[in-house]
C-alpha cells in the first residue's frame, strides 16, 4: 500500500466528475435481498487464504526475496494467481502497460552527531553528481502544505526539514523546492520507517527523503543545539521504462452492464515479500473468485482485478480505468461498485472499512453516490455476526482512488498499516497499543510470520460476503436489482468484454 494520497495523473483531470451523474441512479430503500445458494461467508475463510498466502512467500523466497514490478516475483506471483482461476473456470487477461520505474543509484544524507538511514521517496529528483551542502530551513507550518508556508523564507541553497502530515509528500517536495530548496528530509509523524512516494515523476521535485519521528527528533535537537548547522545531501536516481500487467477475470454468469469489481494490488516493494502489503487482499479475492465459481448462475458479473505497479503510484489501476474511459466508454459505464481490499492481515489490527459516510473521517476526495450502500454491506455484516469494526478514512490511498475519480462508487476493508494503535482500539480487538498496525509494513519482516490469521479469517469472511451479495443484487448502490426474470446469464465460455 501507499503511503500518501497521490496526485492524480494527468488524465484524471479530464475524468473526474465527467461521468458521474451518467453512472448512478440514486440510492434504493428497499431491503437488502434474501441472498440464495452458498453461504461464501462460511467458503472464504482466513485458512483457504493462507494457502494463497503460503505460495507468495514462497514466490518470494525462490526470487530475491520479494514480489516486486519488473521482478521474477512478480511475474510468477500473476502466473500464480492466473493458474488457480484457469482450475477454477475463469479465463483470463492479462493487460499490459508501461511504467517508468524509479532506482536509487546512491544516497547519503549526513547530520553532524546524528546517525540517519534515510529513504528515498519515490520519483524523487537527483541532486548534483557531488551532492549539496546547505544549512537546514523549515516552514512557517511544520508540515510545509501550503506554498504560504513558505511566504517570506528564503530557503535558496538550504535543505528543507518538513513534518509529514496534512498532505501529500508531492505538496511538501514541490513548496519546497519553490522556495528555493536544494533538497527535503521529510519525517514521520509518527513511530516507524518512511516509505514514501511522490506519486509519479516531475522535474520540479526537489530531491527527497524520509526519516523516522526519532530520526527528526534528533535532528531537530542538532540544529537547535547549532544553529549554523550544515547538512550533507546526496541522492542519485534514474528512470526506466519497463512493462508490466495487471491481471483480470471475470464470471462467466451475470448482467454484463452492471458489473460489480474486487481489486487488490499484487506487487510488493522491493524490501521483502508483501504477504501483508498485499499478499492478503491478492489472496483474499482469489479465494473469493475460487468459491464464487462454485456456486449457480449469478445476477451481475463479478470482476476480479489483480493490479501491477501500486506500489509506483497506483499505477496499474489508474492504467486500467483510463484506457476505459478513453477507448471503452460504454463499459466504465457498466461498472456498478468497486471494492478495494489492500492489507486485510495486518498483526496489530483493527477492523477498518472506508468511510464513505464520512461518520469518523471528513474525506480529503469526494465520495461518490452510492459509496455508502457499498459501506454499509460490510459495516451491517459485521454488526450482523457482533464483530466491532472502526471506520477507516475513504482518502483515496489505494486503487479505488481511479473509480472514485470517475463517479463509481467505491468501498473496502483494511487492517492498518503505519497508523498507530490506540488503547481504545486494544479494547475492541486486543494487540499493543502506541506502536504500528503493521510495525513490518515495506520492510523485509513483512511475511508469512507476521500476519494475523484471526485478521485474515475475519476479513476474508466478509470479503466473500460483500462479493455474493453484490453478484446477487446492487439495488442499495444503483437502483438495480440484478437478474431474474428476462435476465438470463449469459451462456459459459465468454470470458472478458475488452
Amino acid at each position: 500500500m501507499r503511503n500518501k494520497l497521490l496526485t492524480p495523473t494527468v488524465a484524471s483531470v479530464a475524468l473526474t466528475g465527467l461521468l458521474g451523474a451518467a453512472l448512478l441512479a440514486p440510492p434504493a430503500t428497499a431491503a437488502p435481498p434474501e441472498i440464495p445458494g452458498r453461504d461464501l461467508a462460511k467458503k472464504v475463510t482466513g485458512e483457504r487464504v493462507w494457502d494463497h498466502l503460503e505460495a507468495f512467500q514462497e514466490i518470494a523466497d525462490e526470487n530475491g526475496g520479494n514480489r516486486a514490478m519488473g521482478t521474477p516475483g512478480y511475474e510468477a506471483s500473476g502466473a500464480y494467481v492466473e493458474s488457480v482461476l484457469q482450475k477454477a473456470g475463469y479465463e483470463t487477461e492479462r493487460q499490459y502497460f508501461e511504467v517508468e520505474q524509479f532506482s536509487v543509484l546512491d544516497l547519503t544524507v549526513e547530520v553532524p552527531g546524528v546517525t540517519l538511514e534515510p529513504r528515498p521517496m519515490t520519483y524523487s529528483t537527483s541532486t548534483p553528481d557531488d551532492g549539496v551542502t546547505g544549512m537546514l530551513v523549515e516552514p512557517s507550518v511544520v508540515t510545509g502544505c501550503e506554498t504560504s508556508d513558505w511566504g517570506g523564507i528564503d530557503a535558496t541553497g538550504m535543505i528543507a526539514l518538513v513534518s509529514r502530515g496534512g498532505c501529500t509528500f508531492a505538496a511538501k517536495s514541490l513548496n519546497a523546492a519553490t522556495a528555493g530548496a536544494e533538497a527535503v528530509i521529510i519525517y514521520n509523524n509518527a513511530a516507524g520507517a518512511l516509505n514514501g512516494t511522490l506519486g509519479g515523476p516531475d522535474a520540479n521535485f526537489a530531491p527527497t527523503v524520509g526519516v523516522t519521528q526519532a530520526e527528526g527528533d534528533l535532528i531537530l535537537q542538532a540544529w537547535e543545539a547549532n544553529p549554523d548547522l550544515e547538512v550533507f545531501f546526496d541522492l542519485q536516481t534514474s528512470l526506466e521504462t519497463k512493462e508490466t500487467f495487471n491481471v483480470l477475470a471475470e464470471t462467466r454468469t451475470g448482467r454484463d452492464d452492471n458489473v460489480v469489481m474486487l481489486g487488490a494490488h499484487l506487487d510488493s516493494v522491493d524490501e521483502g515479500a508483501g504477504i501483508n502489503d498485499n499478499g492478503s487482499g491478492s489472496a483474499a479475492i482469489l479465494e473469493t473468485a475460487v468459491q464464487l465459481s462454485k456456486g449457480g448462475p449469478l445476477n451481475n458479473k463479478v470482476r476480479f482485478a489483480w493490479w501491477g505497479a501500486e506500489e509506483l503510484g497506483l499505477l496499474g489501476s489508474w492504467h486500467y480505468i483510463e484506457d476505459l474511459y478513453f477507448n471503452s466508454p460504454e463499459e466504465l459505464e457498466d461498472i456498478s461498485a468497486y471494492l478495494n481490499f489492500d492489507m486485510v492481515g495486518s498483526p496489530n489490527y483493527t477492523i477498518g472499512v472506508y468511510d464513505a459516510n464520512e461518520s469518523t473521517f471528513e474525506a480529503p476526495v469526494t465520495v461518490p453516490d452510492g459509496s455508502v450502500a457499498v459501506e454499509s454491506i460490510f459495516t451491517d455484516y459485521f454488526d450482523g455476526i457482533d464483530q466491532p469494526w472502526v471506520d477507516s478514512p475513504f482518502s483515496g490511498r489505494s486503487d479505488y482512488q481511479a473509480f472514485i475519480e470517475v463517479g463509481i462508487p467505491a468501498s473496502g476493508l483494511f487492517t492498518g498499516a503505519d497508523g498507530v494503535k490506540t488503547e481504545e482500539e486494544v479494547e475492541m480487538f486486543g494487540g499493543t497499543a502506541g506502536i504500528l498496525l503493521d510495525p513490518n509494513y515495506h520492510t523485509p519482516a513483512d511475511d508469512i510470520d507476521n500476519v494475523s490469521m484471526e485478521a485474515l479469517d475475519i476479513m476474508s469472511r466478509a470479503i466473500g460476503h460483500a462479493a455474493q451479495q453484490l453478484a446477487w443484487s446492487t439495488e442499495d448502490v444503483n437502483g438495480e436489482v440484478g437478474g431474474g426474470p428476462g435476465n438470463a446469464p449469459e451462456p459459459p465460455g465468454k470470458g472478458l468484454r475488452r
